[in-house]
């Protein structure tokens, strides 16, 4: 039982609290730092593309903003699944944390995408495999938000947006896969091939530096929302006092 120990204190309302609280600045300051190395460096210092110029710099927001976005629902079905599963609050509390986060990524991902495909396919939108499945994903965030305000009762909230989260997951394969299953204008991988990244080292590494910064940047996001989510449901509680005055 000792080994699961970690998960029953991780669980509980006080120590998540505190254990987001601590865990803010490991993400905050690598967010800052990858962030304006990363987009330093892509918009302004590496190389042009040699087909299609200065077009593709959008790509060190695109594609960390389409990662995000199916890693935000992934998190919240895998943590929607132990909710109803476990009955664990503090799980539909870290969906509802994120389900906001992910909507936003989703939506800047769409955004720069069209702005990217104007250039590169002569129109801002095309019902291709990929975007059409990852339009879906917004409806499903948004569906999500939309069916937990519905509900006065956070239980039977949690407990239905939750079947809405796991249920929904089944988007997120057909999103990564589209290029592949399907004819689609919409390019493959450029970082994650089996002969290597298709990019030199000057357009990589700060790709790669956006990526986790863009992440630790969600991270960080996630643990105020979650904190606060925690309030909400908790209520201004007696404990909250305590743990303020531990990190005084």
């Amino acid at each position: 039982m000792g080994r699961w120990t970690w998960f029953h204190r991780l669980a509980s309302p006080p120590s998540c609290y505190q254990t987001a609280q601590t865990l803010k600045p490991w993400f905050w300051v690598p967010a800052v730092v990858l962030l304006c190395f990363g987009l330093g460096n892509g918009l302004y210092f590496a190389p042009k593309d040699y087909q299609q110029g200065d077009a593709y710099r959008i790509i060190y927001i695109h594609a960390p903003c389409a990662w995000l976005s199916l890693l935000a629902f992934s998190t919240m079905a895998i943590a929607s699944a132990i909710g109803l599963i476990w009955r664990l609050k503090l799980a539909h509390a870290l969906t509802s944390a994120l389900a906001p986060l992910g909507a936003a990524f989703t939506l800047v991902c769409l955004v720069t995408g069209s702005l990217w495909g104007r250039p590169m396919w002569g129109a801002y939108w095309a019902w291709d495999a990929r975007l059409t499945s990852e339009l879906i994903l917004l409806f499903l965030y948004v569906g999500y938000m939309v069916l937990r305000a519905s509900f006065d009762d956070v239980d039977r909230a949690d407990r239905t947006s939750a079947v809405l989260a796991v249920v929904g997951f089944v988007n997120v394969p057909i999103i990564h896969f589209s290029v592949n299953w399907w004819n689609s204008l919409h390019q493959g991988s450029t970082v994650i091939r089996a002969d290597g990244p298709a990019m030199p080292a000057a357009m990589l590494i700060p790709l790669l530096a956006c990526f986790v910064g863009f992440t630790c940047l969600m991270a960080y996001l996630a643990c105020v929302r979650l904190r606060a989510e925690i309030l909400v449901r908790e209520r201004r509680p007696s404990w909250l006092l305590t743990v303020d005055e531990h990190h005084e």
